[in-house]
């Protein structure tokens, strides 16, 4: 049994990586201070007495034993991570510090969930990790991607200086259960407004594409990182490398729904991607990982999380990461 910290364990993936660890007879330490994570995700996990639920802000001191962290804590989604630039900044940045501290002191193995963010509006594709990107610094997106970056840097530094066992993940877009209703991101947002009946909202015309990997396929591609031998750090590419113009999802949602929505088109936000997919060959050759479930097959389980939680009424504003 080994006893593993989860920082943002109670967002949407954390608590999907808190479920799976738990599952494998492991002791979890999930800390979250509950911005856009939420209880409901991990209350089936409460009465186990391996789990354990610390609230906690990481961009305070924190002193924990662990075997492994895997540090997951920040707003993920452009609506909360614009709600507060600052702060988005200080956790990417002061939290990682302080979670690498702890590591440092502990002799744990730390893994950071980075982002295909730090690839920008890229000018390569598909994007492989030796791809440096095309970030605007100043813009509103900056302070999540810069933000990753900086992680990066630091997690990297640390390993340089202290000889740390490190690991650096970037996460494309991934979907599922226990995603936010309000979240922003554009699968949450069609399953929603189709499930309502309402305009299905297009920012652009359509046409830019995005790959979406499935939460479940996620997580196992983020613990066989973990798991990897102790000299390969990354950063790895971990996503769906299949292309899907918005267009072509939106009309995917509406079908899979039977819903009667229309489809509206809205201006393209500043610094929107035009262009976004992962090269995976590293994750295959060095992980033996790639994604097994297709976009009809989780869109599907997705609907389903969406429909029981507009029926039973329990929406929050703070329901997942």
């Amino acid at each position: 049994m080994k006893r593993i910290a989860v920082t943002g364990g109670a967002g949407f993936l954390g608590s999907h990586l808190c479920e799976k660890l738990i599952s494998t007879g492991n002791e979890v330490l999930c800390i979250d201070n509950l911005f856009t994570g939420s209880k409901s995700n991990i209350r089936h996990l409460l009465p186990n007495v391996y789990f354990e639920l610390i609230r906690h802000d990481i961009t305070q001191t924190l002193n924990i034993e662990a075997d492994q962290i895997y540090n997951l804590a920040c707003p993920a989604s452009p609506v909360y991570y614009q709600y507060n630039p600052i702060k988005t900044v200080k956790t990417n940045v002061i939290g990682s510090i302080n979670m690498l501290e702890v590591a440092k002191n502990t002799g744990a193995r730390i893994l950071q969930a980075s982002t295909s963010e730090v690839y920008g509006d890229p000018e390569v594709h598909p994007q492989k990790e030796e791809y440096r990107g095309n970030v605007n610094t100043i813009g509103i997106r900056a302070c999540y991607d810069e933000g990753k970056r900086v992680a990066e840097t630091l997690f990297f530094d640390y390993h340089r200086q202290y000889n740390m066992e490190i690991k650096v993940m970037r996460i494309f877009n991934t979907y599922g259960p226990r995603m936010a209703v309000n979240d922003g991101r554009v699968v949450s947002n069609f399953i929603i407004q189709a499930l309502r009946n309402e305009d299905i909202t297009i920012y652009g015309n359509g046409k830019q594409t995005r790959s979406f990997c499935y939460v479940d396929d996620l997580i196992d591609g983020m613990i066989k990182l973990m798991e990897s031998p102790s000299d390969f750090t990354g950063p790895i590419n971990i996503g769906n490398p299949i292309e899907f113009t918005i267009l072509e999802l939106a009309e995917l949602v509406i079908k899979l729904t039977s819903s009667n929505s229309k489809i509206v088109f809205k201006p393209l936000p500043q610094d929107d991607p035009i262009q976004r997919s992962p090269d995976i060959l590293l994750a295959r050759e060095a992980l033996d990982w790639k994604p097994t479930i297709q976009l009809e097959e989780g869109l599907n389980k997705t609907i389903e999380y969406f429909r029981h939680i507009l029926d039973i009424g329990n929406v929050t504003a703070s329901q997942c990461m």
